[in-house]
């Protein structure tokens, strides 16, 4: 392990500590390697928007928005490659939400993502990607042809 010595100016030192004791780290040394690492992931991300992940697609919206659940159900049709299983929960008597896992591109799901979130209605939207590699080749585990298969592996994230 190395040492590093940084400066912060007192405002961001602040807000550190506040993040240090609100999520528990027992030292700034591991919120920053924390921070670092999450800085790293995300730079990461961007720089692989062409490889495939996949994704959790959390958003809260309005179902009385004018035809908002009919546009974003032709949308998820639009897209049924990325789609692969959605929830919907009634919040409230105004509010649902949706819990949808897509798998593709990265690039092509965060396009997608951004899309839903930017409807008109949709209060809250947030999207969580998990980087995997596909197998292209279908094979099968000593099952008969017809039970093939292709796999998805996730990727070591850290």
């Amino acid at each position: 392990m190395q040492r590093v010595t940084i400066v912060l100016d007192d405002e961001l030192m602040a807000e550190l500590d506040h993040l240090i004791a609100q999520r528990g780290y027992q030292n700034r040394s591991e919120a920053i390697r924390d921070l670092t690492r999450s800085g790293m992931r995300q730079a990461n991300e961007k720089a692989t928007a062409t490889r495939n992940c996949v994704a959790a697609l959390i958003y809260v919206f309005d179902h009385g928005t004018r035809e908002l659940p009919k546009r974003l159900t032709r949308f998820f049709h639009e897209h049924h490659d990325l789609s692969l299983s959605a929830m919907h929960v009634h919040l409230d008597h105004d509010s649902c939400m949706e819990v949808s896992v897509l798998r593709g591109k990265t690039e092509a799901v965060e396009r997608f993502a951004d899309h839903v979130i930017a409807e008109r209605g949709v209060r809250h939207g947030r999207l969580v990607m998990v980087p995997v590699d596909v197998e292209e080749e279908k094979h099968g585990h000593g099952v008969a042809p017809e039970q093939r298969h292709m796999h998805v592996h996730v990727r070591d994230a850290g």
